[in-house]
């Protein structure tokens, strides 16, 4: 399925050349949270609890909201009822409707999708303004859409939800770890930021060293990756790849560094990795688990119903499609639940979770209309009449992270919910600018993402304000799991800062998360019933749960119960 619209600070830096791929490092925009904080920074002594305490890690990776979409009123956090978001795009102006429009409130699940294709979400943040969202969306929709349908998808991108429409996640940030200044790392679809997950980086290294592979847009195969465009290997969903595929990613991955002395066996599609793969080979270190689960996939060359390829971040490298020694570890999601239950996990590892545009668990909307029906089945939480209902998008979550909570592995897990990109809509803090990419925009940062952390030794109901982005994540798993940076590897290293920013200082390691008494054993964890919702709820749409029962007052945002004249939740066109 394409990103489309159907699926539908002061942060400075000097500029400094660099020579090899005439790039530059600029800053224009400007974050207000705190510096990030990493591993060196925290203190050997932390760390070492940290590592003696999580030995599994769970990253459930959802697709396509940003934080004002769905904690912009999450009290304690940097929200819509800020002066910072008064600054920053709070009133923005509706060409069609000729009306200014402010951030409201919606409960509806099952909407239209913004565009995220990287030249729009980079239009629409406006040099760190944040004040075209509306326009520049009614612009894009106006290609596709009559008036009424175009106006109908900008005024969306205002909208927000709270803890009565998507509870659950409300609830895991009210009784663990959110944090409220992580940005996607690339601007632009889900893609690069499926890949930034596993490689810090969306190519850029490979763009510097290879310069017939780089390209300066998203319509076209090359590095970095800018659009959507489906891996070079398959499986494909069902119907077939799409025309243009990408091209082979020849870069480092987390899943490299993990592959210790198994580094060995890959021998096929090996080009741009070879002495990473030597030095990591070289170690003597014993290969660490991993393992990507996602919905749809069922290990041929064709994917079930739902199956997302362009989600499918391994995929997109032929070292790790290629060999056996990483593909292996690409799986069903539900064969996650099954090793949770039978407690057949290893004994330590990281363990990524994807949905799909279909679910395979049951869930329907409760919506009647039966476009809504028979469209809105999937269950990754991507927006869009063709894709996802955001009550079934956390219902996902929340099946794996009961499974988690119920299984052995609680005891020493690190549960990690986000989301891959902001799916087109507002967000009030601007991102602050690395590398210069291609296409004349930076390389990142793209607009602001939740991001949550739950386990038995996090901290309670703490909003953490440290700076991060998508590349925090596998930073984090670098710390805890003990492998060395992407960063510092052969290959990549002449290229910095191109290429993989997990050895960036201005980058958290999520470290910030974790209660110090708890990991040292001087406070209790927090038992895994806090992070339990009974099955009955979970798997009731629409849920019971609400900010009434949660105990929680969102913060009060001006004007957010008056949904602006001429919105509607979905268009009146249906585009497949």
């Amino acid at each position: 399925m394409w990103s489309n619209t159907a699926r539908a600070v002061k942060w400075a830096s000097g500029a400094i050349l660099l020579v090899a791929a005439g790039m530059f490092v600029t800053g224009a925009r400007h974050a207000q949270a705190s510096p990030a904080k990493t591993a060196a920074q925290t203190g050997a002594g932390q760390v070492a609890l940290v590592r003696s305490r999580i030995k599994h890690i769970f990253v459930i990776y959802q697709e396509n909201h940003t934080f004002d979409n769905y904690f912009g009123s999450f009290p304690g956090a940097e929200n819509l009822a800020s002066p910072l978001a008064q600054a920053h795009g709070f009133r923005q102006y509706d060409p069609i409707g000729k009306q200014w429009v402010t951030p409201f409130r919606i409960t509806d699940p099952d909407t239209s999708g913004p565009s995220q294709s990287r030249d729009v979400i980079e239009a629409k943040m406006n040099g760190g303004a944040m004040d075209r969202f509306v326009q520049e969306q009614e612009k894009k929709s106006s290609a596709e859409f009559g008036p009424e349908d175009a106006q109908s998808v900008g005024l969306l991108t205002m909208a927000f939800y709270d803890c009565d429409t998507v509870p659950y996640l409300w609830k895991y940030a009210k009784t663990f770890t959110l944090f409220d200044h992580y940005f996607q790392a690339m601007a632009g679809p889900s893609t690069p930021n499926n890949v930034e997950i596993i490689a810090a980086q969306a190519g850029q290294s490979q763009a510097a060293r290879d310069a017939a592979d780089r390209v300066d847009s998203g319509k076209k195969p090359g590095v970095p990756i800018y659009g959507d465009l489906d891996p070079a290997y398959p499986p494909y969903e069902q119907g077939g790849k799409s025309k243009s595929t990408q091209i082979d990613q020849q870069y480092a991955t987390l899943m490299l560094t993990l592959g210790g002395t198994d580094d060995v066996a890959a021998k096929a599609n090996t080009a741009g990795v070879r002495d990473d793969l030597r030095t990591v080979a070289n170690s003597g270190k014993a290969a660490i688990p991993w393992a990507w689960y996602q919905e749809g996939f069922n290990g041929t060359d064709t994917g079930d119903p739902g199956y997302e390829a362009h989600h499918n971040a391994p995929q997109y490298f032929g070292y790790l499609r290629n060999n056996a020694v990483f593909w292996k570890n690409v799986r069903p999601v539900k064969t996650l639940l099954s090793q949770l239950e039978e407690g057949a996990l290893p004994s330590r590892g990281i363990f990524y979770v994807k949905g799909g545009s279909n679910n395979t668990f049951g869930w329907k909307p409760v919506d009647p209309d039966p476009v809504v029906q028979k469209n809105t089945l999937g269950d990754d939480d991507h927006p869009g009449i063709s894709d996802t209902d955001h009550q079934v998008g956390e219902a996902f979550v929340a099946t794996f992270v009961n499974a988690i909570a119920r299984s052995r592995y609680w005891k020493d897990s690190a549960i990690i919910i986000t989301w891959d990109d902001a799916g087109g809509y507002y967000d009030h803090v601007p991102p602050p600018n690395f590398e210069q990419c291609s296409d004349g925009h930076p390389c990142g940062d793209g607009p602001r993402l939740p991001l949550m952390i739950v386990s038995p030794y996090a901290k309670s109901g703490a909003v953490v304000h440290d700076a991060g982005d998508t590349a925090s994540v596998l930073k984090f798993a670098e710390t805890v799991l003990g492998v060395r940076s992407l960063a510092s590897l052969p290959d990549e290293k002449p290229y910095l800062p191109q290429g993989p920013r997990d050895a960036s200082s201005r980058i958290t390691d999520l470290l910030g998360a974790f209660d110090a008494a708890r990991l040292k054993g001087t406070r209790p964890p927090i038992p895994a019933a806090a992070a339990t919702i009974d099955d009955a709820i979970v798997n009731r749409i629409p849920t019971p749960m609400n900010c009434k029962t949660l105990g929680i007052t969102p913060a009060a945002v001006p004007g957010a119960d008056r949904a602006p004249a001429g919105y509607r939740a979905r268009t009146r066109v249906f585009v497949p």
